[in-house]
């Protein structure tokens, strides 16, 4: 038999506060129709006062372990995707560990900006793999609204905030497409593109900075990356554009999602789209578009999914699991 981590439970959290495009054209040179017709979105969630990356995951873990029927105690290891933690230490992870009362077992985080998700994928499935852990807890949260430039019109109204958490379980296949579980995964990364997408502060410059892109040049590795790397995941396992039941992209941009499911020769009617509702979560839009395709009846226990994402590094991979 073969090892394989197996989704269990899923949940999701979004603020509160909703801000529609037309929000910014009290104060940017914008519009509806610019936005929407540029990026697909039409909305974004921004976190209230007090509200922050690690409340956000708490509320999406506590929605995750009820789904899958657990006890915080039930994990062995909390792994959280983040480029917007509470503070620069101790973890996003290990806070969110004492907000659940979980007292037991591991946590840390993993940065990987909106490729984070899947990156933090490929360790829960390393982790379960190898025997290292049976339950494995996967958070994408961000809070992306503080990272912005308000000025910027090209830039801060794509993104948004809020948190996704999946759970994973040890569990036995057959070692082929047929299993339920983590199938495949393909992670890249190439550090030359790093002042296409980035962010113009950090600790060690003793300063916070806000986000900036290139967003011509994003687009263009997006597509073609996006659909590489989704190919080379399914090929690993034998899955053909035919067997996919939904493609579960990063929510960035609907032509980057649209332009990238062509190159798969995937139908539009197979993609999950929340970037509309969400905006640009970064590394918490994969889960919380499969906790909200899940909870609208659209994934159903085992369908086959690619989910793939590309962000800042640039960092970029795929995941093939059957739900």
């Amino acid at each position: 038999m073969t090892p394989r981590a197996v989704v269990k439970g899923i949940g999701h959290y979004l603020p509160k506060r909703i801000v529609p495009n037309s929000e910014f054209e009290k104060t940017l040179d914008t519009t509806d129709e610019w936005i929407t017709s540029r990026s697909g979105i039409k909305q974004r969630h921004f976190a209230s006062d007090g509200e922050t990356t690690s409340t956000m995951a708490i509320a999406a873990a506590k929605a995750a372990l009820a789904d899958a029927g657990m006890m915080a105690d039930d994990l062995d290891a909390i792994i959280v995707a983040t480029s917007t933690a509470d503070l620069t230490f101790p973890s996003a992870a290990t806070m969110i560990q004492a907000g659940l009362g979980m007292t037991r077992g591991f946590a840390f985080d993993i940065q990987a900006v909106c490729a984070g998700f899947i990156f933090a994928l490929a360790n829960a499935n390393a982790q379960i793999v190898s025997g290292q852990a049976k339950r494995v807890m996967v958070i994408g949260a961000e809070t992306f609204s503080r990272l912005m430039d308000w000025s910027d019109r090209s830039t801060c109204v794509l993104f948004g905030d809020g948190a996704g958490a999946l759970i994973l379980e040890a569990g036995e296949g057959n070692g082929d497409k047929s299993d339920r579980g983590i199938l495949a995964l393909d992670l890249n990364s190439d550090g030359t593109h790093r002042d296409i997408l980035y962010v113009d502060g950090g600790v060690s410059t003793n300063s916070v900075g806000h986000l900036r892109m290139e967003g011509k040049e994003v687009f263009r590795h997006a597509v073609e990356k996006l659909a590489q790397t989704a190919h080379t995941a399914m090929d690993k396992v034998g899955v053909t554009a035919d067997d996919v039941d939904w493609i579960v992209p990063h929510q960035a941009n609907i032509r980057i999602i649209m332009g990238t499911a062509r190159k798969m020769d995937v139908p539009a009617e197979r993609v999950v789209t929340t970037v509309q509702d969400h905006g640009n979560t970064s590394a918490a839009s994969i889960p919380l578009a499969l906790s909200v395709a899940k909870a609208n009846g659209q994934i159903k226990k085992n369908d086959l999914i690619v989910t793939e994402a590309i962000g800042g590094g640039l960092a970029w991979g795929a995941v093939v699991l059957r739900w």
